[in-house]
């Protein structure tokens, strides 16, 4: 099977949340570091214009949105990410990456106020708040109780759940919602300036997060971007084509469509030729001259999808 790659930052939670994930797969993998802010012109030869952070590269399939690669990592070989709760733990991840992580950026980012870099600032603001964000900035500034209260109850919802002395949130084996919740303590125990005194009151979930960190991220080793588009353009793509029967939108191999997140972020859409969909994943060749045929992989949910 052909190498994982994965395009991050260190300082990424999203992408922290799939090295955990490469954690517990015990997943040997290789890792491109990206600019935190655009451009990131070596990122977008590959996936078309998308560039939230992480993407993950397969030879010349190249994985969109942390859900996402974290199904196509289930696939792979080692132990499951989903133990006890298949189908369940998705649907879950649906609020625990949208509202949770949301409430968490609107701490991180409130706290800071004019104290963020202006370009940083405006890049995640939008991303994350929508074309509203300078209001939506200052009301997370000046309503920084509210958000800690919304934070405070799930955290206390899974403190009293890890009270029955069980290692992890389903039991004795670590999986996906794990790495899910443990980005956003990451999160906020590292980016929030009251974070570490916050997280002081959930002592059961203290013990938690100290087991899921000694998981690790498998074996890692470092690649250049260069070396990135090399592995792409050495590849053919090796999904599937083919669309499944009763698709809602009609869609056809070879349709030329466009793809982005269906919440503004004021990203560029990925454009390409329909390869393969079905009720949970679009994919769509496109051609790039450094990486040759590249097929983009996306989640159904979350992602809007339009004939060009």
């Amino acid at each position: 099977m052909s190498d994982i790659i994965l395009q991050n930052y260190p300082q990424s939670p999203v992408a922290e949340k799939v090295r955990v994930a490469l954690g517990i797969k015990q997943a040997t993998w290789r890792s491109v570091e990206i600019p935190r802010i655009p451009p990131k012109p070596n990122l977008v030869k590959l996936t078309g214009g998308y560039r939230r952070t992480p993407v993950m590269q397969i030879g010349a399939d190249i994985y969109c949105d942390s859900q996402h690669i974290m199904r196509v990592l289930d696939g792979r070989p080692g132990p499951t990410l989903q133990p006890q709760v298949e189908g369940l733990i998705w649907c879950m991840s649906r609020w625990l990456d949208g509202e949770f992580f949301s409430l968490a950026v609107k701490l991180v980012l409130g706290s800071a106020g004019d104290a963020l870099p202006a370009d940083f600032a405006e890049d995640r603001g939008r991303l994350y708040l929508g074309p509203d964000w300078v209001e939506k900035l200052k009301a997370a500034n000046s309503d920084l109780p509210h958000y800690t209260a919304q934070m405070r109850a799930p955290l206390t919802w899974l403190d009293d759940l890890l009270s029955d002395g069980r290692s992890y949130l389903i039991g004795e084996e670590p999986g996906v919602l794990d790495a899910q919740v443990y980005h956003v303590v990451w999160f906020l125990r590292g980016r929030w300036d009251q974070g570490a005194a916050f997280l002081t009151e959930f002592e059961n979930l203290a013990g938690w997060e100290e087991r899921v960190r000694d998981l690790g991220h498998g074996t890692q080793s470092d690649m250049t971007p260069e070396e990135a588009i090399a592995s792409a353009a050495a590849a053919e793509p090796a999904h599937a084509k083919g669309v499944a029967e009763g698709d809602p939108q009609g869609l056809t191999v070879g349709a030329s469509v466009v793809i982005k997140p269906d919440v503004d972020g004021g990203e560029q859409p990925v454009e390409g030729t329909i390869w393969a969909a079905n009720a949970e994943e679009v994919t769509v060749l496109r051609q790039d001259p450094d990486c040759g045929d590249i097929c983009v992989h996306f989640p159904r949910a979350g992602y809007r999808i339009d004939l060009a």
